[in-house]
This record gives C-alpha cells, sequence and structure tokens, in this order.
C-alpha cells in the first residue's frame, strides 16, 4: 500500500525515498464500504487522503434533500486538500464511498508541518493545491459555457469508464442536469 501512495505523490510531483519516508511514517489505512459516507459536512476533519482502490465522491444536498456531486476521487488519486474542503474546522462538503474505498491518510497538521521542513514535500503539497483550483475552474467553465452534451464528453475524456462504475444520478447532478437528460443524451451519443 505504500508503494501506491508513493506512487500517487510522484505522479503529481517526484520526491526523493528520504522524503517520501517521512510522510510514510505518519500513514494510517482505513476502508470504507460502498455507501459509507466517511466525512460529513460541518464535521471535524484533520485528514488529507491518498485514494488507493475504489471510487468516492464529495458531495452537498441540496434543499430538496437530493446528493449534488460536486466531484469524483478514483483509485491512484488524492482527495480535495484539507485547506480546500474544510473550514473553521469542520468539512465544507460530504464524501461518500461509491465502491469499497480503501484509502491511505495522514494528519493535516503533521502534513502542513512537512511542508513548511521540507521542500519536496511542499512542491508536492503546492502541485496538489494547482490541480484542484485547475479542477475546479475546469468544472466551473464547462458548467458556464458548454451544452449538456459537451458536458457529457468532457466528464467521459476526464473519467474513463466511469459512466459504467458508479450510479447514473451521481453523474447527472455533477454534470447539472436530471437523471433522465442524461440517459436521453446517453442515447444520442450511442447513435
Amino acid at each position: 500500500m505504500n508503494d501506491i501512495v508513493k506512487n500517487i505523490i510522484n505522479k503529481i510531483s517526484p520526491i526523493s525515498d528520504k522524503s517520501f519516508l517521512e510522510i510514510e511514517r505518519l500513514l494510517e489505512f482505513e476502508t470504507y464500504a460502498k455507501g459509507e459516507t466517511f466525512i460529513s459536512k460541518n464535521k471535524r476533519n484533520n485528514n488529507e487522503y491518498f485514494v488507493l482502490n475504489g471510487i468516492c465522491k464529495s458531495y452537498l444536498i441540496n434543499p430538496e434533500g437530493e446528493e449534488i456531486t460536486i466531484s469524483f476521487f478514483v483509485e491512484n488519486s488524492i482527495l480535495s486538500p484539507h485547506s480546500t474542503r474544510v473550514s473553521n474546522n469542520k468539512s465544507s462538503y460530504y464524501f461518500k464511498a461509491l465502491t469499497e474505498l480503501e484509502v491511505a491518510s495522514i494528519n493535516a497538521v503533521a502534513f502542513e508541518k512537512l511542508m513548511i521542513d521540507n521542500l519536496e514535500i511542499r512542491n508536492f503539497g503546492n502541485a496538489v493545491l494547482f490541480k484542484e483550483l485547475q479542477s475546479k475552474v475546469e468544472k466551473e467553465i464547462g458548467l458556464a459555457s458548454f451544452t449538456a452534451k459537451e458536458r457529457l464528453i468532457a466528464f467521459r475524456q476526464k473519467y474513463k469508464g466511469l459512466e459504467n462504475l458508479v450510479p447514473h444520478t451521481d453523474i447527472a447532478s455533477y454534470l447539472g442536469i436530471t437523471n433522465i437528460s442524461l440517459s436521453r443524451l446517453r442515447k444520442d451519443l450511442l447513435e
């Protein structure tokens, strides 16, 4: 499992074995069942997460009580950084396992200290923040300027094969459309 974390890090911003050992000694491993909400909005959460295996989503609940998907996270990726998903020490989102999920976590305060003390780890942390910002901006631009069909095509390019692994209601809410509209678009794209 540690090798998976190391590969995730090196894919984003390579670090030395010595720097990885500093992270490795702080890692904890957790498994969540399909459907389990493992981070709850307005609850304390003090960790950074690496997705080792499985798929999860971040979401909010709208006034009608429906889950609105914000982002998807697949294996070999990193959850939104602690600094972008927590306000006043409480989570701003919910996170739910869409399949059985294995993650590695590290205390965010300890990780921040590593970033201060280690340039390689700081560069990695900054690269993760940049990727998160870039992803949010791309989604925002897509929602504002793409047709629903274009958003679905972009989703398929970004998350190859995910459409067959997660509920279509989650994909529809991520795309800002109804489940019926998603079904029609999927049919249109088959023709």
